[in-house]
């Protein structure tokens, strides 16, 4: 699925050789059709942001968005299990499962990191795709409230990728927790990351992949809230 591919590209980090094909990426969108027309006007929005700002202000932007603190974090797994030494068996499992399915990772960007694993999804059929972004559908909605709370045009795709997921998700718990969230400042941020609490379990278990080797908890990264598990 292109779309999944397309939305990995507007996560990875603003560079000029992907910037002037953003006509051709959202056209793309368009032609699939995977996404409802809701969501790719927000898409569009993004999409039209990057193609009218300066490259030193996007990546600048990039960088303050996603890089300085773990609440908006493209790295899966640090919102799981933060620095434990479980997030290292995590990527071995996790990269497993891509070679398992013929995508070579490489040694730039670490196994969990967003972009990447929507690389994945992009190899798979929506079916297969769509169940596995279902297992870190909470995770996903945890940065798209977060983002959204903070006014970033970024929340576009994580409302793209929540709405394709195939899983259920009490969003009004997260709004609850995302409310509750003092705003993190670069003087707190290692100071504040702590082991989670319990967020959801099962992240990437499937019959079809590593024999249900993947078996992981989801963990909210507010360690003073644990929202209601959906069954």
């Amino acid at each position: 699925m292109k779309t999944f591919k397309v939305l990995s590209v507007l996560l990875s980090y603003p560079q000029a050789d992907w910037i002037e094909h953003c006509d051709e990426l959202e056209q793309v969108l368009y032609d699939e059709k995977l996404l409802s027309k809701q969501k790719l006007k927000g898409v569009s929005e993004l999409i039209k942001r990057i193609k009218s700002s300066d490259l030193i202000e996007l990546q600048e932007r990039y960088v303050a968005t996603f890089d300085r603190g773990a609440s908006h974090s493209l790295h899966l797994f640090e919102h799981i299990h933060g620095e434990s030494r479980d997030r290292g068996q995590a990527m071995i499992d996790l990269l497993e499962m891509y070679n398992a399915n013929g995508l070579d990772v490489g040694t730039s960007d670490l196994p969990d990191y967003l972009p990447v694993f929507l690389e994945f999804l992009s190899t798979q059929n929506i079916k297969v795709a769509a169940h596995f972004l279902g297992e870190t559908q909470k995770v996903l909605m945890l940065i798209s409230e977060r983002l959204a709370k903070k006014e970033l045009d970024y929340k576009h795709v994580f409302a793209a990728l929540i709405e394709v997921a195939d899983g259920k998700v009490n969003r009004t718990e997260i709004k609850k927790i995302v409310a509750a969230e003092k705003e993190e400042t670069f003087t707190d941020v290692d100071a504040d990351w702590i082991e989670p609490e319990a967020f959801g379990k099962n992240l990437f278990k499937s019959k079809d992949y590593l024999h249900q080797k993947i078996a992981m908890n989801i963990h909210s990264s507010n360690p003073h809230s644990q929202p209601t598990q959906e069954q």
